[in-house]
């Protein structure tokens, strides 16, 4: 059969008009929608992918309620040939997983699936606004038992090969891929097309085929609220616990700078602290039965990122929460860190010393650079034997698209972007039982606005942490602990995907993590091609301070800065000394990869701008006037209150 290029889209409410309903879930009657913004890359890719192939057919799916056909009609006034709509009300509330499945039995139904038509390609957006899990793409190909790759910036299609760029956290890989195989897109490759006029008029008569689950022959048992692995058990508002900012006064720039300087050292203003009310203790209603749903699995399993020969931060940074949660189970509950690559046992020690208690060690020539297809075979293999209650995961680039894939292999839901997690209890007074011991893993949603307690019903629960979140426990070089060889079986299927080349920058940008001051451009400070940015934090390190620059994602998504350089929620979580904010807006996305600074110093020329909100001083003028004579300043010894070390 000729090529069919698959977009998966979703339609999502603006970003200002997400609400959350009594249930916790997305509330979508009333908001506008419109095409998720990484999606439309997807729809993009699509298009750029028949050029090179004419023969190919376009075809969009989507899954949601019948209003979603709107955002349909505009991919075939883009230029699609076809689109299909699973819709029915037993799909409410339905988590990734069940998302997944329902999406790929949909594409099973049309006749897409291994033995069937494998010449195909599916494309979808790397995330969406109202989810920002990035696990669909991952989940979707894994119950289509095809290979993948996420987070991509371009492809081509070839030959019946996809040669694709992929970011990577301080560079890209270059990859190739046959087909079938599934693509998720980034928002920085070729901007979406706005629809022709002969396609506008398409659209107008077109058909949206809608499917119910019956039609695709879909049971209702892991899918909606009732039969997905996970739900979300409470939803709190996340307040802002920063004092009021001290704006800086002044008829010119040098006058700003110096009330800057004045204002530092009489130090921020302080917030008036309300005595907190005693949180309620849900009370354990009387004849409720305790229900242990684990089945005998125990134990909590994370894996070490090797990047460069070195265990990746966010590795380590896992060992934090998971010795918290092991001491939380207690029954001797041990931590296990799995660690895949080429010559690695070397760092089974070290791994050791920073807390784990056994490290499993599958060392593979094969396995040198991170392949999702034989890392997912690892570790269901893995968890086959071993039988965790709990698997964690850094929400790395890899990290992101792994987790899910494996909790499709395992039947296990999967918590993404976690910022807290801890053991308690689930009390369902629907079926009169309480679920102990559970995770509750915490995380951020409805643009950070509000932090979802997500639980998970099958073992092994599986989350992802926002890398930043945790602290690196100190390394104790006296722990004993055991080291285990594994060795996996993997089939050459697992190795259908080849790695070309492998580009980091700047070793990941490790030192975003580990600078006292962050010197960042937002969309608002680039007329000079950040040149004064670069200044500042140079200008810094001359006198002692570690300190590095950053960006905001609009400066990423326009090509002039590396993805590793992002701060914010799909970027990087950083906690400097002081933190400064030039030509920011403040998007709440943004907020998020650096609240929990010591100090913020926001600039920016309009008054206005939601970063004065979040900040402890703030200038407002020209950053092409003010970064000047800050850099004056600090030529001369100005260091923003930190002494050099």
């Amino acid at each position: 059969m000729a090529l069919t290029i698959i977009s998966l889209m979703k339609q999502v409410p603006l970003p200002s008009e997400m609400r959350m309903g009594d249930d916790g879930l997305m509330d979508r009657t009333k908001a506008k929608s419109i095409i998720n913004v990484d999606c439309g890359y997807a729809l993009e890719a699509g298009l750029q992918m028949k050029i090179d192939n004419p023969e190919a057919k376009l075809i969009v799916c989507s899954m949601g309620p019948p209003s979603f056909d709107e955002s349909l009609k505009k991919a075939i006034s883009m230029g699609y040939d076809e689109a299909y709509l699973l819709s029915d009300r037993k799909l409410g509330g339905s988590d990734t997983y069940a998302t997944g499945l329902a999406i790929s039995t949909m594409l099973k139904h049309l006749g897409f699936g291994k033995g069937l038509n494998e010449d195909f390609v599916i494309v979808a957006g790397r995330q969406t606004s109202d989810g920002d899990t990035a696990h669909v793409p991952s989940q979707v190909a894994e119950n289509m038992d095809i290979p993948q790759a996420t987070f991509i910036e371009v492809a081509d299609l070839k030959d019946g090969n996809i040669t694709a760029k992929r970011i990577i956290e301080g560079g890209y890989q270059m990859m190739k891929l046959p087909l079938p195989c599934a693509l998720s897109f980034t928002p920085t490759g070729v901007n979406p097309r706005r629809p022709s006029l002969s396609g506008a008029v398409k659209a107008r008569s077109a058909k949206v085929t809608v499917f119910s689950i019956a039609d695709i022959n879909l049971s209702d048992e892991k899918i909606g609220l009732s039969g997905s692995p996970t739900i979300v058990a409470k939803v709190a508002n996340i307040t802002s616990e920063r004092a009021p900012i001290k704006m800086c006064e002044g008829h010119d720039e040098t006058a700003l700078v110096s009330s800057l300087i004045d204002n530092m050292k009489a130090g921020k203003n302080t917030l008036e602290v309300k005595e907190k009310k005693a949180a309620k203790v849900a009370k354990r209603p009387e004849g409720f039965v305790d229900v242990d749903f684990r089945n005998g699995a125990s134990g909590i399993l994370t894996w070490a990122e090797v990047v460069n020969g070195k265990i990746s931060r966010p590795s380590l940074e896992l060992l934090t929460p998971a010795r918290a949660l092991a001491a939380q189970l207690g029954n001797d509950t041990k931590v296990t860190t799995l660690i895949i690559g080429k010559d690695i046992g070397k760092l089974a020690k070290e791994l050791v010393a920073y807390g784990a208690d056994e490290v499993v060690v599958v060392d593979d020539e094969r396995l040198e650079e991170y392949r999702i297809l034989p890392f997912a075979s690892t570790f269901a293999q893995l968890i086959k034997e071993r039988n965790p209650e709990i698997a964690l995961f850094a929400a790395t680039t890899a990290g992101r698209e792994l987790a899910p894939r494996i909790g499709v292999k395992t039947d296990s839901g999967v918590t993404a972007d976690c910022t807290a997690l801890e053991i308690g209890e689930y009390i369902d007074r629907k079926k009169k039982c309480v679920y102990s011991p559970i995770l509750h893993s915490r995380r951020p949603t409805y643009g950070e606005s509000k932090l979802a307690t997500i639980l998970g019903f099958v073992c092994p629960q599986i989350s992802t942490a926002r890398a930043g979140t945790f602290e690196v426990p100190t390394p104790d070089n006296s722990r004993e602990g055991v080291i285990t060889p594994f060795k996996p079986e993997l089939p050459q299927s697992d190795f259908v995907t080849e790695i070309i080349e492998t580009v980091r920058g700047e070793g990941g940008l490790q030192n975003l993590f580990e600078a006292d001051i962050i010197v960042t451009a937002g969309r608002g400070a680039l007329s000079d091609d950040m040149k004064l940015v670069k200044d500042l934090a140079s200008a810094l390190n001359a006198q002692g301070i570690n300190t590095e620059w950053a960006v905001s994602r609009p400066v990423v998504d326009e090509g002039l800065a590396e993805y590793a350089r992002q701060i914010g929620q799909t970027g990087k979580t950083v906690r400097p000394k002081v933190y400064i904010a030039i030509g920011i807006s403040g998007a709440v996305q943004h907020i998020a990869g650096m609240k929990e600074s010591e100090t913020i110093v926001a600039i920016n020329h309009n008054a206005k701008e939601t970063i004065f909100h979040n900040a402890d001083f703030g200038i407002v003028g020209n950053y092409e006037d003010i970064i000047p004579e800050l850099i004056e300043k600090v030529n001369t010894g100005f260091t923003f209150g930190l002494e050099a070390k």
